[in-house]
């Protein structure tokens, strides 16, 4: 892990569940990432109702399936049943289209031939588990996500027991040194670092704006900070932010948060920072990109 922070070359990290190139977080859309030429790969992690640590975004099914309903509601052999590129289109998230500009649904249940080399399981919600055997040499950039509970408001005991659950994995498939794990809750990160103590961290939301904006302390293994351009109408990108993480070696990396940054020519305006990464929803085209401003090779 030291070792890819100091390649001295901006990262591409893909960030397949906000590809508008490709379904979601599906097997092939991190197969695609990866062929593309990412050096990391990013997801969200959610848990099933019987425990199975699960790689989708939202607490529920309902924007990528025909299905509704929370994902920690749902048994994991329920969840893998579902499309999850049924609602995929080239103008995601629009459900208003005619039925053919929904390109992939229908793969996973067979209805479809999928592309060449894939098969229906590649469109499915898959496991963090498969995702981290099928890609054993790219680092994985995990967020743990903060699903509510029956009152609306974000379970923390839910959310640790997802901490616990992922800081095992982690160990069991020996990629702690391959890992990066972030969430927004600082509670998330306290419970999992407990468990994980050798793992790489990003600072959660609370200690990442203590440290911009108080000079608060870090955690030792907080070594990336991942960050927007803008939050709350605030620039995040600062000339004092970006020297400020180089004097203490934290990397940066960087995630657009709004639609239109998703494009090439905005990842070559972060690139042109002192930024070690840009977390990329399309990352073919950010890697073709930087290799002809020849920023990587």
């Amino acid at each position: 892990m030291r070792g890819l922070l100091a390649l001295g070359r901006p990262l591409v990290i893909g960030h397949a569940g906000g590809d508008r190139s490709w379904p979601h977080s599906t097997m092939y859309a991190f197969s695609e990432a990866a062929y593309a030429g990412a050096d990391v790969l990013e997801m969200d992690v959610q848990m099933t109702a019987d425990r199975v640590l699960v790689v989708h975004h939202d607490d529920t099914v309902d924007r990528t399936t025909s299905a509704t309903g929370r994902v920690r509601d749902m048994t994991y052999e329920e969840l893998q049943a579902l499309d999850n590129a049924y609602w995929w289109s080239q103008e995601w998230p629009s459900r208003d289209l005619a039925p053919d500009a929904y390109a992939y649904r229908g793969i996973r249940t067979g209805d479809v031939d999928p592309p060449e080399g894939y098969g229906p399981d590649d469109f499915r919600v898959e496991t963090f588990r498969a995702v981290a055997q099928a890609f054993p040499e790219h680092v994985l950039d995990v967020e743990i996500k903060t699903p509510a509970g029956d009152d609306g408001e974000q379970d923390i005991d839910f959310i640790l027991e997802m901490a616990a659950v992922l800081a095992a994995e982690i160990e069991e498939l020996g990629r702690t040194d391959s890992v990066v794990v972030v969430s927004f809750r600082d509670e998330a990160l306290a419970g999992f670092r407990e468990l994980a103590p050798d793992v790489v961290t990003s600072p959660g939301q609370n200690a990442l704006t203590a440290w911009a904006f108080a000079s608060a302390p870090l955690h030792p293994n907080d070594l990336i900070l991942q960050v927007p351009p803008t939050f709350g109408g605030i620039d995040v990108l600062t000339p004092d932010l970006l020297g400020r993480a180089a004097d203490e070696g934290l990397a940066v990396w960087v995630w657009p948060n709004e639609g239109w940054q998703q494009h090439p020519d905005y990842y070559a305006e972060l690139i042109d920072l002192p930024v070690d990464g840009v977390i990329a929803g399309r990352p073919g085209e950010a890697v073709e990109r930087f290799r002809a401003d020849g920023d990587i090779p």
